[in-house]
């Protein structure tokens, strides 16, 4: 999923405190909470995914050494694109990027709040491992939800001027639909993704909402300031907020990589050569290593994910602190 997406949901607002009755009291600011949610995640992960769109696109070329740019690195990707493809072609896929990021948003925050309630009060768990495992159960529910938009998204991206196999998403997913086996056909790589997002979105949560609580608790005057739409509320600052998405957002990548790697191979499918010998998870992943070894097979293309993580980071938790006191989400 996405570091955004995952980050963002690990936010979770702390209680209010009381109000009085009245047009501002708690009733009101309860009202459609799930469609406040729902926006104040999207547009903060739509703005995330856009500053870094070019960066993605040119993950999914590397990972699936597309043969135009397989010889070429991160950088010298990102200057040959424009020239074979014009400026927009770095924003390819972006579209159904944008279309998937909205309802993964609103799926993982709400999924989180009703996993943690649940293993809360139900299993009796709580502190930080209450979050590790909502997390993680958040992630997956949201990927199964909104993964034939992801496969769409990377077919679209994997697409090089010239060589179209896909007019646009529509195309693109009646054309899977009608060539790949129907429904299921949109599910190619769920399983290395699901094994992959455990861990991924655990990681996430558990490492920003450890570095949060411990933050605020023993250093509240220097990391943290009182919320503008609730004074009550205590939030970290902004460049501390992009600090400890940064941190968490690197360490899950790094561990859960190999998956990402294995996903992005299975959903291109027929698209590449080696097709027929990556019909399984376990035949991708022993494919990979074996002609291209872990370094520049299993965790090509990491470097790249370091490098977005920082701007992707900042512009989430950014946009999404601003929307969250718009929507007065505190």
């Amino acid at each position: 999923m996405a570091a955004a997406a995952a980050a963002l949901a690990a936010t979770e607002p702390p209680p209010a405190m009381p109000q009085a009755a009245g047009a501002g009291g708690p009733a009101a600011r309860r009202d459609f909470y799930w469609l406040r949610s729902f926006l104040a995640g999207g547009i903060a992960g739509c703005c995330a995914k856009t500053t870094v769109a070019p960066l993605d696109r040119v993950k999914v070329l590397l990972q699936a050494h597309n043969h135009h740019y397989r010889h070429l690195g991160v950088f010298s990707t990102l200057r040959a694109v424009p020239k074979k493809e014009g400026y927009l072609g770095l924003y390819k896929g972006n579209g159904a990027m944008m279309i998937r990021i909205f309802p993964y948003g609103a799926i993982q925050f709400m999924a989180f709040e009703q996993y943690k309630t649940l293993i809360t009060t139900k299993l009796g768990v709580s502190g930080h491992v209450h979050r590790l495992m909502a997390g993680s159960m958040a992630g997956m529910t949201a990927v199964i939800c909104t993964y034939p938009l992801d496969m769409v998204r990377v077919r679209l991206a994997f697409q090089v001027k010239g060589e179209h196999t896909y007019t646009g998403i529509i195309h693109a997913f009646k054309t899977i639909y009608a060539k790949e086996g129907g429904f299921l056909g949109f599910y190619r790589g769920l399983m290395p993704t699901i094994l992959g997002m455990a861990p991924y979105a655990g990681v996430s949560f558990f490492t920003f909402g450890t570095l949060k609580s411990v933050g605020l608790s023993y250093a509240p005057t220097l990391l943290g300031r009182p919320s503008s739409d609730n004074p009550n509320v205590l939030v970290l600052k902004t460049h501390i907020n992009l600090l400890c998405g940064g941190v968490a957002g690197a360490i899950a990548q790094t561990i859960s990589y190999p998956f990402d790697v294995t996903r992005r191979r299975m959903q291109l499918g027929a698209v590449l050569p080696e097709f027929e010998k990556c019909l399984t998870m376990r035949e991708t992943m022993k494919y990979v290593y074996g002609h291209h070894g872990i370094r520049k097979g299993l965790y090509r293309g990491l470097s790249l994910n370091y490098i977005r993580c920082v701007p992707s980071q900042a512009v989430a938790f950014t946009t999404y602190e601003l929307m969250k006191q718009f929507f007065h989400l505190n």
